[in-house]
């Protein structure tokens, strides 16, 4: 009988030298309640959405930030949602508490804490990829490590810890939200389907004993 106590884990070395995956598909930046309203009828189409947020860092003691920018990717399109100037509307919040629908993040705790700051909402339909790939022996909780494990690729965080606030967002701060999203999507759906065979994977190891 196989061994249980088997975990999938990436080193940093090894992360780093793994080439750089790239976003692809569409984007469509939402700035106003009305183009809220019309992608959130797109999104409806979709059965299951990939999803992120990004805020504005902050590198004062205590000084915290609401939610700038919310992402949600179907399979071909990603909508960058800017909470700081059209907050979480009507359709947004329907949307997000649509228990019909599932969105698949990472982290969510820390995300529906910080929104909460702003707006009384009550989210549905979530799942959580650092509960998800434990199923899969995936001891990493990390989006980058996670993808990372599955598809012999990296996510660049070069954009991190820009300004999601900014008038206009770059084309570079664009796809890198997209990415995180589509991301969260996309291992999803390989997991699901039942491609990723933990036996097989290369970084799957016996815990060191400490």
């Amino acid at each position: 009988m196989e061994n249980k106590n088997y975990i999938i884990s990436i080193e940093k070395s090894a992360l780093a030298g793994l080439p750089v995956t790239t976003y692809t598909g569409a984007i469509t930046l939402i700035d106003t309640e009305d183009k809220a309203t019309a992608a959130i009828e797109e999104l409806e189409h979709e059965k299951i959405v990939g999803f992120d947020t990004e805020t504005r860092p902050s590198f004062r003691k205590g000084k915290l930030h609401n939610v700038a920018l919310m992402q949600i990717s179907g399979s071909s399109r990603c909508y960058l949602f800017r909470l700081n100037k059209i907050g979480i509307c009507p359709a947004l919040k329907g949307f997000l508490e649509n228990p019909g629908i599932i969105k698949v993040g990472l982290s969510l705790h820390d995300d529906f804490s910080v929104m909460r700051r702003s707006c009384e909402i009550n989210p549905k339909g979530f799942v959580d990829l650092q509960q998800l790939v434990k199923e899969y022996e995936i001891n990493d909780i990390s989006l980058q490590k996670i993808y990372a494990i599955i598809f012999g690729e990296k996510i660049s965080k070069s954009q991190r810890l820009t300004n999601w606030e900014a008038e206009t967002l770059t084309p570079p701060q664009q796809a890198y939200a997209a990415l995180d999203a589509w991301a969260c999507l996309r291992i999803y759906n390989y997991l699901k389907n039942g491609l990723f065979v933990p036996r097989l994977s290369p970084y799957r190891h016996l815990p060191a004993i400490v």
